[in-house]
């Protein structure tokens, strides 16, 4: 009898060490509930005790974690709907807070935080066209939001670090899409006007200085070619003049045969002059 009052015992015993032990892994945190009241906080990990039966222990993960939500409409500026799916990255901060506003449900958690994230895009979505939701940078739309969203999820224990937006898609349902290819195809144009309007106004500009250059060049050319064709008449009278000073007769003979050359150059040329005529002296005599 006393031997299983001592087996009942340790048996006892064991299991109020094993009720009393606890095990808070690396990553996460716990908290101690004593009859349902939370009497300790952010416990990290280790090996940690409890009183047994009348305490209970509740671990949460710390880690980030990515917290999903569904695509949700919004309405931009220009008063044209938008599609948006996003995620957000978080993780527990107070744990707490955490248990209180969630009983450490994490699916609790996430339901009360995506109306919080949803409600700060759709203020920076509405303040914003559907161009620049579109084709602007999606970081600035998060960051300006994010303390505002920090706020609200700080009263759940919850901090996040980080918002991404997966896609930006046009409602199929609605006239969105033709209205953004339609915008698009008249910005394009309205570009491809303006570059051609700036290449004919270029083309115009080249060509008027290419003619200018054409003009200066032309009368640059014109000038040179005046003064060599001057400095070659000089030397040829300064040679004509040397020549005729040498042998004045000989001189005459030969512009008078390049006279007569020149006037029975075609073989039909007809004069008719004087027999005494000085033209005919050397058709005469070569004296």
């Amino acid at each position: 009898m006393r031997f299983s009052l001592w087996i009942a015992a340790v048996v006892a015993a064991l299991f109020a060490l094993l009720g009393s032990v606890f095990v808070v892994t690396e990553g996460r945190t716990a908290i101690v509930l004593n009859l349902g009241r939370v009497v300790r906080t952010d416990i990290g990990p280790g090996l940690h005790f409890k009183w047994p039966l009348v305490e209970t222990a509740r671990v949460f993960d710390r880690r980030l974690q990515v917290l999903d939500a569904e695509p949700e409409r919004y309405l931009t500026a220009d008063k044209q709907n938008v599609s948006v799916d996003f995620f957000a990255l978080g993780r527990i901060e107070n744990s707490r807070a955490f248990y209180r506003a969630t009983g450490g449900d994490e699916v609790t958690a996430v339901e009360r935080l995506a109306p919080i994230i949803k409600d700060s895009l759709r203020n920076e979505i509405n303040a914003r066209t559907l161009q620049q939701v579109v084709s602007g940078d999606r970081t600035s739309v998060i960051g300006k939001q994010l303390v505002a969203i920090n706020t609200g999820a700080a009263t759940l224990g919850v901090k996040i670090v980080d918002i991404r937006i997966k896609r930006i898609e046009l409602p199929q349902d609605s006239n969105v899409v033709g209205s953004v290819y339609n915008q698009m195809r008249s910005q394009r144009l309205q570009v491809a006007s303006q570059l051609r309007a700036e290449g004919v106004e270029q083309a115009q500009a080249i060509r008027a200085q290419a003619d200018r250059e054409k003009l200066v060049i032309v009368a640059e050319a014109e000038r040179d070619a005046q003064k060599l064709r001057g400095e070659g008449d000089a030397e040829a009278t300064r040679l004509y003049a040397q020549a005729a000073n040498k042998d004045p007769s000989f001189y005459a003979f030969q512009r008078s045969l390049e006279a007569y050359r020149k006037a029975f150059a075609d073989g039909e040329g007809v004069i008719v002059l004087d027999r005494d005529d000085p033209f005919l002296q050397y058709l005469k005599s070569d004296r």
